[in-house]
């Protein structure tokens, strides 16, 4: 049996990615300023799916998918072929780490879905570990790229967790990127915040904006907020 994650404009096939879709993905994809953006760049691309909404929102839009994992950029490379954005999508076998060394381009636009977990018990599937766990990809890694290759104009989005998200932006300070826009996420009105969207750039006043989403008016599946549907609904299959 196939596992597909099926969209209104493309597929996503993951069965070799060791991270299925996810709404944290699907929020980041949907929530990022692509507006007036000419390049861009997912980093842990894992199936493409980012990138793929990305191309999807900015018909202008070229946009890199950076993945060192050998099924998951063997996956990527598929959904990019079979969508109708090939033209102007790419994946790029290497770490970031080395990519960013290297790089000679600039990007308006970094988004990223990152590992969250600094420490706790690893997963018995060693892949699901490195994505889920800093081991490949640290933060601190994470924000050096992101400061080699983002121009000086454009900016970073990334979602974490709240805790994650709170030291990731005091860590991000330290790498001259400054936070400008927080989402704070809920699953439903009265739950806690469990995820940060957070929005990054290079030139900024030191004030950042606030916002919330919440994502489910009852512990019903699909039975979406008004703001969660306005936001997804150009991706979503069920969602009008």
């Amino acid at each position: 049996m196939e596992d597909v994650f099926k969209l209104k404009q493309f597929d996503v096939r993951q069965d070799k990615c060791a991270m299925k879709v996810n709404t944290d993905g699907l929020i980041l994809g949907a929530w990022s300023d692509i507006s007036g953006k000419k390049r861009s760049l997912d980093i842990g691309a894992g199936t493409g799916i980012i990138a793929l909404m990305l191309a999807q929102r900015n018909l202008k839009l070229e946009s890199h998918a950076i993945e060192v994992d050998d099924q998951a950029f063997e996956q990527c490379t598929q959904n990019i072929r079979n969508s109708p954005f090939s033209d102007r999508l790419t994946c790029i076998h290497d770490s970031i780490q080395s990519y960013a060394a290297d790089a000679q381009l600039k990007y308006d636009l970094i988004v990223s879905n990152p590992p969250f977990f600094s420490g706790g018990t690893f997963s018995l599937n060693e892949n699901k570990a490195n994505v889920r766990h800093t081991i490949k990809l640290s933060h601190v890694d994470l924000l050096r790229a992101v400061k080699n290759l983002l121009n000086d104009n454009g900016h970073f989005d990334v979602i974490l967790p709240y805790l994650e998200g709170l030291r990731f932006i005091e860590m991000a300070s330290m790498y001259d990127l400054g936070c400008v826009r927080i989402v704070e996420v809920r699953p439903r009105a009265e739950k806690n915040i469990e995820r940060l969207l957070i929005r990054f750039e290079k030139k900024y006043d030191g004030l950042a904006q606030t916002e919330s989403l919440v994502i489910h008016k009852s512990d019903q599946v699909n039975d979406y907020t008004n703001e969660m549907i306005a936001m997804t609904r150009e991706f979503y299959l069920f969602m009008e």
